[in-house]
This record gives C-alpha cells, structure tokens and sequence, in this order.
C-alpha cells in the first residue's frame, strides 16, 4: 500500500520554539501536521527521522532571564522541560528534541560561518545602530518602542507598525523609547558582518522554481529575488545570548544565523545516540530526503538565507519546505481577553489531546491557507466522526461477539465486498497523506466509516440475534463489521496514536502498519470492549476558555453574549476623529496586484481628483465586481509607499479577514467627494 516500493531515508524539521515562553495550540497546528505526515512515512516502512530544538539564543531570552532573577542557562533548561512535555502529551513523536544551545550548534554554526567567510561570502562594514546608554547595550529593533513615521500610531515597534503595515529603520521612529530600560536610543556607529545574500541569487532563482516550495511562497520570493537581495547582518553586539562570533570577539551570531542550523545539530545528536553517519544524510549528493514544515511567516528564512547558507558551505539543500497558515479561534486572531489563546497545556488539562490532533487534520491541506478553529463546530464534528462513527462500529459488534461467541470473529465470511472497498479507497488516502492533504483524507475515512454503519443497519444484527438460525448471519456481520474498524484505525493511526493503541489492545494484535489493511483478522479473538473515546461537552470547552483568559486592567469587556466581537480599543478624543477626512469615492478600476497575495489596486474618484489606493481584500471580491461601487475612503492619510507602487489613502472595511471582509458602501444617492461627518 506505499506510494513507494522502496524504503526511503527521510529527515523531516518542524520550526523550531522559541525557548521564552509555553507552547499555544496556534504553535501545535504545526507540529501536528508534521507529526502526522512523519507517522504516515513510518506506517509504509521508511526510515523518517523527525528532529526539532528549542531555538535558545537571543537578546528576549537574556531579558527574561534578568527580570526573573535567574541565569538564560535555567531559562532555556526550565522552559525545554515544559515544551518537551506539552510536544509527549500531545501525541508528538520526535525522534530527537534538542536546544540550539549545545555544542553540536557551536560546531555547525562554527563551520558554517568559516566556509562562508573562506568563500568570499561574508563582508564586515561600519553602520549606525540605536544604543541604550543607561543598560549599555545596542537595542534589536523589537527592543524599541515609539510613534509610527507613517500613520503616527503609538506604541509600535522598530521595524514595522502593527496599525498600518509600514515598514521602517529604527532610527525612523518618532519619541523612540529603549524598552529595556525607557531611555530615549542614541545612535552609534558598529562594525557588523554580513552574509553576501546576493552572491545565491541565480542559484535562488533556479532552486525556489523547482519544485522545491509552494507555487504561493516561490511568487512571494520572486518579489526579494527581483529586487535584489541585500547583505544579511548575522552579527549582533555584546551582550547577547548566543554564540561568540570565532574571529570576532565582542560579536555574536544573529539568532536567526544559529536557528537554523540548529535542524543539523539535533540531527548530529541524533546519529551520535544511534550510530548513524551523520554525512550521508548531509552532504550534497546525499540520496536522502530532507523536508522542512514551517509557518509562512518565517519562508524567508527557510527559502532564501538557509538554503544559500547550506550551498555555500557544503551542505545539501532541502528537497522541500511546506509552509502553512496560521490559526484563528472562531475566525478571529487569538486572543487573550477573549479566551482564545489557549496554551497547549491549558487546552491537555481539559481535554484529550487527539481530538484537536483530528480536527486540526480534517482542516489541513497542502497549501499556506490559514485554518480556523470553530470550537461550536470542534465539539460537533469530533462527536460525531469519532465516537459517533468510527468508535461506534466497534461499540455496535463488539458486545454481540464477546457475549455470543465468546469474543471469536467468524472463521470465514461469505461476502467481504465492504473490506475490499475499504483497500480501494485507502490507495487514494495514501496518496492525499504522502500530499500533505490530509483534510481530503479526513473525508474518505469518515465516508468509508459512513459505509460501515450503514452496512450494520442494514443487517440489524440486535434483531437477528434473537434467532437461532441467524446465529452465524450475526457473527459475521460483527465479524466484518470489526474488520472495517481495525481498517479504519490504520488509516487514523498517523493522526490519532493514542487512539490505534488502545485499539490494538482491544483487537488483541500488534503494533498496526499499513500493510496491515488486507491482513483481515478470522478466526480471531478479541478482547472486551471499553470505552476508547467519549464526547465533548460544553462545559470543557467553557472550562478552556475562561482558564485563558487574561483581563487587561481598565480595558472594557466584551458581554458573554458578544464574545467573538474585539474589545473596544482605547478611547481617542472628538479632536482626534475630527482630523480623519472621510470622502465617498467611486472605484473606477481595480485590479489584482501581481504577486501579491492580499493586494487589489483601485483608483478612486474623490470628485476632484483621483487616487491609487492598496487594499487587502483580494480574497474578499472580485475586480470585475467592484467597478462603478461607492465605498469611503481616509482622503487625508499620508501617502505610504510599496512595494509595488504608492498608496494614496485608505478605503474602509470591517471583518475578520481573509474571504470575510466587507467595504463600506454608501447608499447610491452619495456622490464622489462628498465628505461625510
């Protein structure tokens, strides 16, 4: 039943966590669609190693480690424990767990870097960077706090504005602020070393349209490879949390240099415990397979700087890096007011950890979309999939055997149509798990699980048991009926492990492998049924809610009865709604932006003149259907340029987002550049 007739050598990654603060079941979408994908390869009978690290190394973790009064070093141990525990429980299956604070690291950093800088591939030159004088140190730009050069919103951070999207410098902020210590940044000149990104670029070009990532993700690096790629600064001042540069004291690898690398680190650890050679899985001819599972956020990272940094120093490139979405809580980011950022351990201290592992499964599939966890729906589908289909065929046939036959399946069974339409179907979910597609998968399983029940309806074996001639009729029907949900279980194995253990205990067989699926069980005894799996009830999912919650002080509360609707944001005075100039605004044209995932351009007629204006709701309408449409627009917010133009103000709209976004349509009596007040 493999896709592949040969055993395969496979290295698989998932990002590594940040060693700062607990695991979120937004993280957990991730390592499950991993941990899945890595079973799945197992159950066929390859070799796929799965290794991941705590990402330990950073300015954040040496702050955190100051205010609580302990050394990064029990930081970092502390938080891996926690992180290990919450990765057991939930089912995840590393070969190997590891931190980017360990040797290994040092080596591979180490070496990386000197083959790099043998190579003509890392520069050094003097640049201005914002300084905290009173804690003496330079600030990372997330350590720097002040006013929005674009919109002048407060309160943003050093590289980009969390209210309108621009991108900046550090220096470029408005009453910038040290979030360290308060004090305003000055600047000072530092020698820092670069990663000649640029001298990959043909290479990039080549690597990321072949196949090698998402079409999505390959049309968002086009957009860094036509612009050319700039020096990367790997370097960062004293102090730090990190590795110490090898020719440069005072100077630490950049985080996000060490990261990475951490994937070879864990996977030396792994070969030194096992006695695996490390290099013919990483050299540059290997025959192996190296897959890495990320967030979109971090593509660049994974697509660009680490690829050339392996080619570069030696190193085999990934055959593939599978990016996914995000998650959002009942269509709306996670939040902590509202109960929605729920940490991985809150959500194991109410319920079993299989379900969300199912339904993050039934929502999966092989592209960068972001997935929703509707908790209303959450509750009703892993009721009714898992306990009321597929745990219910074993439910149904188990007590007529055990008691009737004294737990023995039929001998032989004259008719077993239903198990060879269960083979059939299961080359297809092979193929949708090997695609990463496994809410397709999720789908024929429970279809097939359709079939089973309605098969046992039909034949009614709680009628035909009360007579004596049917007696055999019963027994196989059960019989079959037990087949259909040990097959059922194979197929759910690489998402629900706990589930297909339990299961095997009550089928009395070994460890199940895909190979397993037309090994039908006759002549075979049982053990007594008990209960594998019960429902979700409200009052669970109540419980995870209210544990998360994080109150702000002084901040309004949205009513039970409001509860997917943001918290009202900070009161602003009539002066400050006054300086918005609302204009009514005909679209006269709108257009996608090409590759750009979210853009449509619109030019606007105010009346008295017209605007280019940026909008992100490309997944919300059509062009064609927006032209001749009123909509307001800001008319007065300054000009913000782009990437692929100049925004010339801003239209309005409300939703959550993605497909869910409406503008704002005045009635057909207003006119273009009427002001509304």
């Amino acid at each position: 039943m493999s896709p592949s007739s040969s055993q395969r050598k496979i290295v698989v990654t998932s990002a590594l966590p940040y060693a700062n603060g607990p695991i979120h079941i937004g993280h957990m979408v991730e390592y499950t669609q991993t941990d899945i994908w890595v079973r799945f390869q197992k159950m066929q009978g390859h070799e796929c190693i799965y290794v991941c690290a705590d990402d330990a190394h950073g300015t954040p973790i040496m702050l955190s480690a100051q205010a609580a009064g302990i050394t990064p070093q029990q930081l970092i141990d502390r938080v891996k424990q926690e992180h290990e525990q919450d990765f057991a429980d939930f089912g995840v299956g590393f070969d190997n767990f590891y931190s980017t604070h360990s040797e290994e690291n040092k080596y591979f950093a180490t070496t990386i870097y000197q083959r790099l800088r043998d190579g003509g591939h890392i520069a050094t030159r003097t640049i201005s960077q914002s300084y905290d004088p009173k804690a003496e140190m330079f600030l990372p730009d997330r350590f720097i706090k002040g006013t929005c050069p674009n919109c002048g919103a407060e309160d943003q951070y050093g590289d980009n504005c969390e209210v309108c999207g621009a991108t900046y410098d550090p220096t470029e902020l408005k009453n910038p602020r040290s979030v360290v210590t308060g004090e305003t940044p000055i600047e000072k000149d530092s020698e820092q070393y670069f990663f000649k990104l640029g001298d990959f670029s043909d290479m990039l070009k080549e690597w990321t349209r072949a196949g090698h990532i998402q079409k999505e993700i390959a049309n968002k690096m086009d957009e860094w490879l036509e612009d050319g790629l700039r020096d990367w600064d790997i370097s960062r001042n004293a102090p730090y949390w990190g590795f110490e540069i090898p020719d440069a004291p005072g100077k630490y690898f950049y985080v996000w240099m060490d990261a990475p690398i951490g994937y070879l680190a864990s996977f030396k650890n792994w070969c030194d415990r096992t006695g695996h050679d490390f290099d013919e899985y990483w050299k540059p001819d290997s025959k192996a397979e190296l897959y890495h599972f990320i967030g979109k956020d971090i593509a660049r990272f994974h697509t660009l700087f680490f690829p050339a940094m392996l080619y570069g120093a030696g190193f085999r490139m990934p055959t593939a890096v599978y990016c996914h979405g995000f998650l959002t809580v009942d269509g709306q980011k996670m939040s902590k007011s509202r109960g929605t950022n729920i940490k991985a351990r809150t959500y194991l201290d109410h319920l079993n950890p299989e379900y969300l592992r199912y339904y993050f499964a039934a929502k999966l599939g092989s592209g960068i979309e972001d997935i929703d966890l509707n908790l209303h729906d959450f509750m009703s589908r892993v009721n009714s999939d898992l306990v009321g289909k597929v745990v219910n065929i074993a439910s149904r046939c188990a007590g007529f055997i055990v008691k009737k036959f004294d737990g023995k399946l039929s001998d032989s069974v004259a008719d077993n149509s239903l198990n060879e339409k269960f083979l059939t179907a299961a080359k297809t979910i092979a193929k949708d798990y090997e695609d990463r597609e496994f809410a397709k998968a999720m789908r024929e399983i429970m279809a097939l699980a359709d079939l089973a029940n309605q098969y046992i309806d039909e034949q009614e074996p709680w009628v035909r048991i009360k007579d004596e001639a049917q007696q055999q009729n019963v027994q196989d029907t059960c019989s079959i009926g037990i087949n259909c949900f040990r097959q059922l279980i194979i197929l759910l194995k690489p998402v629900l492990p706990k589930l297909a253990a339990q299961a095997e205990t009550f089928l009395n067989v070994e460890p199940l492998r895909w190979a397993d699926l037309d090994n039908h069980l006759l002549g075979h005894t049982i053990n007594k049924f008990k209960p594998l799996m019960t429902r979700i009830e409200q009052d669970k999912i109540d419980a995870i809610i209210e544990a998360s919650k994080e109150v702000a002080e002084h901040k309004p509360q949205a009513s039970p009865a409001d509860s997917n609707i943001e918290p009202i944001a900070d009161e602003i005075s009539i002066d400050d709604f006054a300086k918005l100039d609302l204009r009514v605004a005909r679209i006269v044209e709108a257009k996608a932006v090409k590759k750009a995932d979210k853009l449509l351009q619109l030019t606007l007629d105010i009346g008295c003149e017209q605007r280019n204006v940026f909008a992100g709701i490309k997944a919300a309408y059509d062009p064609q259907d927006l032209q001749g449409k009123l909509t307001v627009m800001v008319a007065n917010l300054a000009p913000r340029k782009m990437r692929f133009g100049v925004s010339e103000g801003m239209v309005l709209a409300a939703g959550p987002g993605g497909k869910e976004i409406y503008i704002l349509s005045p009635d057909d009596g207003a006119k273009p550049g009427m002001r509304i007040k």
